[in-house]
């Protein structure tokens, strides 16, 4: 697995870093907001589906940080921030302008969590910190959408 990092400053760039933290395990307490700083860390556990998909397909997952500078706001919506030993799963990073170049960073999780983030201009970096290990299983998805055919 060779180790990742991405910096990303428009919405094609965050796409990109989005991908590669599908399934990505987090703990509630390591979302780490720092106001006086402006910044968001986020500690994961990151899915290695590059390593997944292969002709000789490895589950690995490797510890790494998401990290967003210029942030004005931190929110969180279904996520209790005092259960620290909570665990969430994230699906995806996504980022809309709102008064360009500011705008809102969601990090949206399975069972409806979401932390929004009020930037003043998109500033991220995904960056892995160490080996990879050997993962217990592989993240499913269950369609949600009915089958409308019949």
């Amino acid at each position: 697995m060779e180790p990742v990092k991405f910096v990303a400053v428009d919405r094609d760039d965050l796409e990109v870093v989005s991908t590669h933290l599908q399934d990505a395990l987090v703990k509630v307490c390591d979302v780490l907001w720092r106001p006086q700083e402006k910044r968001v860390v986020v500690a994961l556990s990151r899915f290695d589906w590059l390593s997944a998909e292969g002709t000789k397909p490895e589950l690995r997952r490797c510890r790494s940080a998401l990290r967003f500078e210029r942030v004005n706001c931190c929110k969180c919506r279904n996520v209790n921030p005092a259960g620290k030993g909570a665990v969430l799963n994230l699906l995806a990073v996504e980022f809309a302008e709102t008064d360009p170049p500011a705008g809102i960073v969601r990090l949206i999780f399975s069972g409806g969590g979401t932390l929004r983030l009020e930037v003043e201009c998109l500033e991220a970096e995904l960056t892995d910190l160490g080996p990879s290990w050997p993962a217990a299983a592989r993240p499913i998805h269950i369609d949600e959408t009915p089958d409308l055919r019949g």
